[in-house]
């Protein structure tokens, strides 16, 4: 059964703070800011709130960022398990309100110190999943400590699969920093690298480069979503919410599926993609640009395929063709990303999803955008959104 929310919740305010690796400021504070700027966006007031979503490892808890701003009752709040798995969820849980009515005003918002206070880097070494001691127990023991060590297993596994090469995470990599290059808000802002200092970059864990991996960011970043009826009379234009899926696949674990019989796939993400696609009938299409979750290059690679603008092991050939850069066939990532303008767990893409169908992103592309896609997450039960034009 299809789930009936297309179209039936408007993202209608974003705000966010600025992107640093040492933000000097708590968390609780980067939240209110990242809530007011979202509100103030639209030209609704904290008293308009009545509902609240964030994921469950942020750690500003709902009462108090209602409190910080000056929100009045809440009707609804909701958290998101997992990192950036929970993205587009906070939009799932929010539409899912709206929709049947359980609240009218519900802001999204995720706010860390992702750099100058826990390290996401560190891993299981620092603590970065607690509760997974014997899942983790199996593979600690032969150095698979961290998200890039897992990603970077899942890859040379792809890559010997598929003959996908260097050249294609170098790709995914620079058409991403040349976007950066123009957003005065990314942390690589006016920051190029070439092919040379690609390959002679710190080595992570192979296939993995520095410029492959995702930064440690301070910052945070909140939307606002209402209904369409009310988004109409608000400060900016609304962006329907066309479809938005979270999910999970058989065999899933958290972070890693080294016990599937295939790791070189994402079948959660399939199933998202297709749940999406299914709510309001759209294909491939339809989407004119893309915000691909991007914590590591290669991962881009494979949500390609998941979404169907190429067939599997076609990514590298789509990525080569151009395809993510501005004038083709699906500019990708541009506001820098993950990769260089800001780790927020992937909140800081549904903005610039947002500003896609806007038209008011710094990159803007040539053609117009009817369609944005966002995606979450991978790895951890993750899912996307297709974010559209009102009429």
């Amino acid at each position: 059964m299809v789930a009936k929310i297309a179209d039936k919740a408007a993202i209608v305010g974003i705000g966010a703070t600025e992107f640093s690796k040492d933000s000097g400021r708590s968390e609780l504070s980067l939240a209110a800011e990242a809530v007011k700027k979202a509100l103030d966006d639209c030209g609704l007031k904290p008293s308009d709130v009545d509902g609240m979503v964030t994921f469950t490892i942020d750690q500003n808890e709902e009462v108090d960022v209602a409190r910080a701003i000056g929100c009045e009752d809440l009707k609804f709040y909701s958290r998101i398990p997992y990192g950036g798995g929970a993205a587009t969820g906070t939009l799932l849980q929010a539409a899912m309100a709206v929709a049947t009515g359980v609240a009218e005003v519900v802001v999204c918002y995720r706010a860390l110190n992702g750099r100058s206070g826990q390290r996401y880097s560190d891993g299981v070494s620092g603590n970065l999943i607690t509760g997974s001691a014997i899942h983790y127990g199996w593979y600690m023991p032969f150095g698979l400590l961290t998200p890039a060590s897992w990603v970077a297993m899942f890859t040379q596994r792809y890559m010997h699969q598929t003959g996908c090469t260097q050249d294609a995470l170098f790709e995914v990599a620079h058409s991403t920093r040349q976007y950066a290059l123009n957003n005065p808000a990314a942390f690589f802002y006016q920051r190029p690298f070439d092919r040379a200092e690609y390959d002679t970059a710190k080595k992570i864990c192979a296939p993995l480069k520095l410029f492959d991996c995702c930064q440690e960011s301070d910052g945070g970043c909140a939307v606002v979503v209402t209904t369409p009826q009310r988004a109409k009379d608000l400060r900016q234009p609304g962006v329907l919410i066309n479809g938005v899926a979270n999910c999970l696949a058989k065999d899933q674990e958290e972070m890693t599926s080294f016990y599937r019989p295939e790791i070189a796939r994402i079948p959660e993400m399939d199933i998202a993609a297709k749940e999406a696609y299914a709510q309001c009938g759209l294909r491939p299409d339809d989407i004119d640009a893309a915000v691909i979750y991007d914590a590591f290059s290669p991962i881009v690679l494979w949500q390609l395929e998941s979404w169907g603008f190429c067939n599997y092991g076609e990514a590298e050939a789509f990525v080569k063709a151009g395809n993510l850069r501005p004038g083709g066939r699906l500019p990708t990532n541009t506001h820098g990303g993950q990769l260089s303008e800001a780790y927020i767990h992937g909140v800081n893409g549904i903005m610039e999803a947002v500003r896609l169908v806007r038209g008011t992103s710094v990159n803007q592309p040539k053609k117009t955008v009817n369609h944005a896609l966002v995606t979450s997450g991978v790895g951890v039960p993750t899912g996307g959104a297709i974010l559209g034009r009102m009429a």
